[in-house]
């Protein structure tokens, strides 16, 4: 990947995972909302106070998300390098070449670019109340009463989350199987394990709570498992950045051990 490309990737995606933790304002400001059993996308519900601000900074990470991982998804896809010259030997690097000898960074990629896609689409499909904290909105939604937004959002918020757990798989085994990104590759497995973790607990309280059995701590689990995506995104840029500095540094090196 250029530098320049490089840079402006591993700056939009840090932002991005920045403005994914909009929701932690809540420990400073009052939303009415209890966080260890509401949904984080009531916080942007359209009735709450603050449901613009909440709103505005999803639609914020969604984008810069989505222009980070395409720039790695069009890095993927270009050539390494300069074409060699006709006539000399051809070497290859860990990571080097097209994307078809590096599949799990073209779907790592590609599956970032779909969670940053569909965290901005949730965004525009806000819900209309919020749920666990108001008693009519949670009848009016199990009565399909609700505008269709809601399952609208619970759709892209469907496809965020796989999004999600599919480009921290797919991106940390190929930080791992090609030799990139030291960070990731040291604590993107134990990050995608916590993720996976966090997601089961989530979708077991959302059944738990579907059935009438209690929250089971719902908002917590879903705050843990949006935490653990902005996290490894981070991680994911830091290690970027210096995956570009560190090949600066040591080409020099490489050109005069050949020389």
């Amino acid at each position: 990947m250029p530098k320049k490309a490089t840079r402006a990737s591993a700056v939009l995606l840090f932002l991005g995972a920045l403005a994914y933790t909009a929701w932690v304002l809540e420990a400073v400001v009052r939303t009415g909302l209890d966080p260890v059993r509401a949904y984080v996308s009531e916080l942007a519900a359209a009735d709450q106070p603050l449901g613009g601000l909440f709103r505005a900074t999803d639609l914020a990470a969604g984008l810069l998300v989505l222009a980070g991982a395409a720039l790695g998804l069009l890095a993927t896809r270009a050539p390494a390098g300069p074409a060699p010259e006709p006539g000399a030997p051809r070497r290859a690097r860990p990571g080097a070449g097209p994307a078809a000898r590096r599949p799990w960074l073209l779907a790592g990629w590609a599956a970032l670019a779909l969670f940053g896609a569909a965290t901005a689409l949730d965004s525009r499909l806000p819900l209309s109340c919020a749920p666990t904290a108001d008693p009519e909105c949670a009848a009016r939604e199990t009565a399909g009463l609700v505008p269709a937004t809601h399952t609208a959002h619970a759709v892209s918020s469907s496809l965020a989350v796989t999004g999600a757990l599919v480009a921290m798989a797919a991106l940390t085994l190929a930080a791992r199987r090609y030799g990139l990104w030291r960070p990731l590759a040291r604590t993107g497995p134990a990050l995608l394990a916590l993720e996976a973790a966090a997601t089961a607990w989530t979708l077991a309280a959302v059944a738990a709570s579907e059935a009438g059995r209690g929250p089971w701590a719902l908002g917590a689990g879903q705050r843990l498992q949006v935490l653990l995506v902005a996290v490894w995104t981070g991680v994911l840029a830091v290690s970027v950045a210096r995956e570009r500095a560190g090949a600066g540094e040591r080409t020099p090196r490489r050109e005069r051990a050949r020389g």
